[in-house]
This record gives structure tokens, C-alpha cells and sequence, in this order.
């Protein structure tokens, strides 16, 4: 059983982030999870969920989200760490910046997105989409590193595979995104059904559609295999100082929450 699990995207999969590392194999009412891997990092029990596939066979609208929530849930998973890449919308933003958002809005189209269909029926707060309590653990370690970040941000969440058209992007900036990205939703919503903290780290790689001539998967990578190691610092300090005994919202997340009939 690990406490905690960090979910990786594009460009944070190698597992030598883990050691005495093994693969996990778990079967779920919704289907296989994607790739999962056990280990230590400081003695300490960590998951790690590579999002899209031991080789990136999983495109965004494809991840089977509900699969790997529930996966890390079955395996003692109280805490989750996402980092994922980003484009850049707002221009306070440089790539290669740190966002830790705070918000987001779900522009997906098709994808499953809750544990509860019916016939219980749940209504889960979504004031604080991410942990405060991880946010804040995050946000210290970053700045003690010097590591030019951001402490808050809203993410606008779109179906994928494809990038967004200038159109689109000028409209998320009137609605008031900073980034955009293609996996943090339902993700997010996901591990607060399942009372699981969730707080995201977005590597900032490139700007948005219209913001630059145009845009490259080459670039997104290149950036995160650029920030990989003070990613990996980042997440070692964080895991090492998060406390034991959690005090958020999220462990309450379903309290007042369901319809009683």
C-alpha cells in the first residue's frame, strides 16, 4: 500500500524516478489502468501512473481515467501529484514556468467523468478543484528552490488529440485561463469522488494556438525532458515534507454531498 502517487504525462516517465522499482498489474470495474509502477523515493512508498502508456499509446480523450483513479484508489492512494505539460496562454508566463493551478475549466466533450451515474446520486463541491493542502507543500518547496513558478493558475481542459485553433484560444483568455491542456480533467474530479487529494503541476512548454507561428509535439517534449530534473527535485522535496496526517477538504469531499431520497 502507498499513500501517495504521482501521475505522470508527456515527458516524466522514466522510472528511474523510482526505486526498487516493480510493475503492478490491477484489474478494475472499468477497465485496465494505464501503466503503473511501485517503488521508493527517500524510503518512501510512491506510485507512479504513467497517464498515456509505457509508450505513450493513450491519447488524451483515450486515458482511461476512471480505471486509474480507481487503480491508485484499491492501492491506498490518499494523494495525488499531477504533472503534465501545458501551453501557455496567459503572457505573464515564460515557457519553462511553473503553474500550480487553483482552477480550471472543463471544455472536454466525450469523456466519462464521474463515478456515480446513479442510482446514488452525489453533488461534490468544486470551490477548491485541487488540494490546498498539497498546493500549499508545493508552492513552499518551489520557492525555497528558487524555481520560477507560478502559485496560481486556471487550466482550460479541451478534448485533444489535436491542438486548439487561435479562435479557441483567444475565447479561453476572455474567459480568463492562464494555460491549456488536455488531461487534468476529469482526472481532478475523479480523485475528489473518491476523496483523494489531487494538486496538479503544469510545466508551461510552449505558447498557445496564435500566440506563436505554429505549434510542434517536437517542442512540448523537448521542454519537459529540459525541466525533467527540476521536476524531479521538486517532487522528491514535496513528498518528503507533505504531512503525515491529511487536514484538507478532500478527505470530506462526499460529506453533505449525496441526494438522500
Amino acid at each position: 500500500m502507498a499513500k501517495v502517487a504521482v501521475i505522470a504525462g508527456t515527458g516524466l516517465c522514466d522510472p528511474k524516478f523510482l526505486e526498487n522499482m516493480e510493475k503492478l498489474s490491477i484489474e478494475t470495474p472499468y477497465g485496465k489502468p494505464s501503466y503503473l509502477l511501485k517503488g521508493k523515493i527517500d524510503g518512501r512508498e510512491v506510485i507512479l501512473l504513467v497517464r498515456h502508456g509505457k509508450k505513450h499509446e493513450y491519447p488524451p480523450h483515450r486515458v482511461n481515467y476512471r480505471a486509474n483513479i480507481w487503480a491508485l484508489k484499491e492501492l491506498g492512494v490518499e494523494r495525488v501529484i499531477s504533472v503534465s505539460a501545458v501551453g501557455i496562454i496567459n503572457p505573464k508566463i515564460s515557457p519553462g514556468d511553473f503553474v500550480i493551478v487553483d482552477q480550471f475549466i472543463d471544455f472536454t466533450k466525450q469523456r466519462p467523468f464521474t463515478f456515480y451515474d446513479g442510482p446514488e446520486v452525489y453533488h461534490v463541491d468544486f470551490t477548491q478543484p485541487y488540494c490546498p493542502e498539497m498546493r500549499n507543500t508545493i508552492i513552499k518547496k518551489a520557492r525555497e528552490l528558487g524555481i520560477s513558478f507560478h502559485e496560481k493558475g486556471v487550466y482550460v481542459c479541451t478534448e485533444g488529440p489535436r491542438y486548439e485553433t487561435p479562435a479557441e484560444i483567444k475565447m479561453f483568455k476572455l474567459l480568463g485561463a492562464d494555460v491549456v491542456g488536455m488531461t487534468n480533467v476529469p482526472e481532478c474530479v475523479l480523485a475528489r469522488e473518491l476523496c483523494i487529494c489531487y494538486a496538479a503541476i503544469c510545466v508551461g512548454t510552449n505558447y498557445a494556438a496564435g500566440m506563436q507561428s505554429r505549434l510542434t509535439s517536437d517542442e512540448v517534449v523537448d521542454m519537459m525532458e529540459r525541466k525533467g530534473k527540476e521536476l524531479k527535485i521538486l517532487l522528491r522535496e514535496v513528498l518528503k515534507n507533505l504531512p503525515e496526517e491529511r487536514r484538507c477538504i478532500c478527505k470530506d469531499a462526499l460529506k453533505n454531498a449525496k441526494i438522500e431520497k
